[in-house]
């Protein structure tokens, strides 16, 4: 289990594991650090680039409805790309009865708006 004292220790962490992932291979990697990316683009990363070890310290810092919103803003949209993975998180995570069903409406609300 990892501990963490505060919300930036963690959010330094998790930045930590993301760069050893090249999660943030499209940013100037001199200016990434934890006061200047956002939280959901940290929640959303962690979601797709980490382990659950990770993923369940996000929860230890941030309200539930919170990396549900930057979940569903961010990668839930994604469609056949990462259907399996948002499958899994709308489940385990946030008790979803009918992935399949709820990620289709969120898919279809997203390409709505763009019309």
């Amino acid at each position: 289990m990892i501990f963490i004292n505060d919300i930036d220790d963690m959010k330094r962490f998790l930045l930590k594991k993301l760069k050893q992932k090249h999660a943030f291979w499209s940013y100037d990697a001199q200016k990434i650090n934890y006061k200047n990316i956002p939280d959901e683009i940290l929640i959303a990363k962690t979601l797709f680039h980490l382990d659950m070890e990770y993923i369940n310290l996000l929860f230890c810092y941030y309200k539930a409805d919170f990396i549900k919103k930057a979940w569903r803003e961010e990668l839930a949209p994604q469609g056949d790309y990462m259907r399996n993975l948002n499958k899994f998180i709308a489940w385990y995570y946030f008790g979803i009865k009918n992935p399949n069903k709820y990620l289709k409406t969120i898919e279809t609300k997203f390409i709505n708006r763009y019309d």
